[in-house]
């Protein structure tokens, strides 16, 4: 009985653990389709000889940004931050190691353990819930680009479907536009909008959210780059690994940091290793 309720256990973790990964491709494929039938009924409904061209433009660009989302979070899965793999030992131990008494190995400064991965991850950001995996040394790069294709698809889709907040409230402010706007959900269940108009309704809804939350992250993280810290260090005062904008971009998006945004196949090496960083300040706190 023991062990088929934890084998029942293992498999609700793992499903519960990639339901993140599920729901968010859901929804930017559901937010890619809507935004792609709302440029071709407007293309069609304006019969101009730059219709064609419009169309084509704004497709090319949506398809675009989905395309780097989508990569950009398939080599964040694929490469692995964690320390498995990795030679840690020699002679290079010194000032900011600690021993991990869970993976049983000394590790390496700003290296730190993951109880949701279970392992040690180099450069150790946080545990990001919605791809169910670290951000560290080895793939922040593809966790920063998806950020920024993800914040620039929004905002498109969010412009976009300004025509359909403009619909639903056309006939004024009432309680029915508000409603459909804030709570969609009731408002298909009790019978008073049709299928249709609760689906525009619900992805116009979750572009406005999505935008302002992925804004907050992405921006957030745009300065921790900046000032060469992490999540962890953010709430210190010291910035002991601060090598400059230019340093600190090279240091997290590699040599072609100019380039490798626009695609995430463009090849940019990282410059260090994961476990040794130059310092610019003292890691002891100030007094």
């Amino acid at each position: 009985m023991t062990s088929l309720a934890s084998k029942v256990f293992g498999r609700v973790d793992r499903v519960c653990r990639h339901l993140p990964v599920f729901l968010n491709t859901f929804l930017v494929f559901s937010i890619t389709g809507e935004v792609s039938y709302l440029v071709l009924v407007e293309a069609d409904q304006q019969k101009t000889v730059w219709s064609g061209w419009w169309k084509a433009v704004h497709l090319l660009a949506q398809y675009f940004m989905l395309g780097n989302i989508c990569w950009n979070a398939l080599l964040f899965l694929q490469t692995s931050p964690s320390i498995r793999g990795v030679f840690l030992g020699g002679d290079g131990m010194g000032q900011g190691w600690r021993y991990c008494y869970t993976c049983e190995t000394h590790t390496p400064p700003r290296c730190s353990h993951c109880y949701d991965c279970k392992v040690c991850v180099l450069r150790r950001d946080h545990h990001c819930v919605f791809f169910g995996q670290c951000v560290g040394f080895r793939n922040y790069r593809y966790f920063l680009s998806c950020l920024l294709f993800m914040w620039s698809g929004l905002l498109y889709a969010t412009l976009m479907n300004a025509e359909v907040f403009i619909v639903i409230l056309k006939e004024g402010v009432t309680l029915h536009s508000v409603m459909l706007l804030l709570i969609p959900w009731i408002m298909l269940v009790s019978g008073q909008v049709s299928p249709g108009a609760f689906a525009f309704a619900f992805i116009a809804d979750t572009c406005v959210v999505g935008f302002l939350l992925v804004s907050a992250f992405f921006f957030f993280h745009l300065i921790l780059m900046f000032r060469g810290q992490t999540t962890r260090e953010w709430y210190s005062t010291r910035r002991p690994y601060n090598l400059g904008v230019l340093g600190n971009l090279r240091h997290c998006l590699g040599v072609r940091w100019y380039l490798c945004w626009l695609c995430p196949l463009i090849p940019s090496p990282l410059p260090g290793d994961g476990i040794h960083f130059q310092l610019t300040g003292s890691l002891e706190p100030s007094r």
